[in-house]
């Protein structure tokens, strides 16, 4: 694991720096099933993927906001 890797925090969005509300961290995190996480069925634009710093890339999700998707209910 590099430095930058250490740093990403996998709960926040590594564009805006809020919650990210993954399901599939909270369920690393709880070892309780989740529903599917709402990132799942959004679609992400090469131009929101850019703004992820090279660092972030793969390992932290994205929020809902800066998708500019709608997320699903996570229970």
């Amino acid at each position: 694991m590099t430095v930058a890797a250490a740093r990403v925090d996998p709960t926040r969005c590594p564009i805006c720096g809020g919650a990210n509300g993954c399901a599939m961290e909270r369920e690393r995190q709880t070892g309780r099933a989740q529903p599917p996480c709402w990132c799942t069925q959004a679609q992400f634009g090469a131009e929101v993927l850019d703004r992820v710093p090279a660092g972030a890339r793969g390992l932290a999700c994205i929020c809902a906001r800066c998708a500019g998707a709608t997320p699903l209910s996570t229970g």
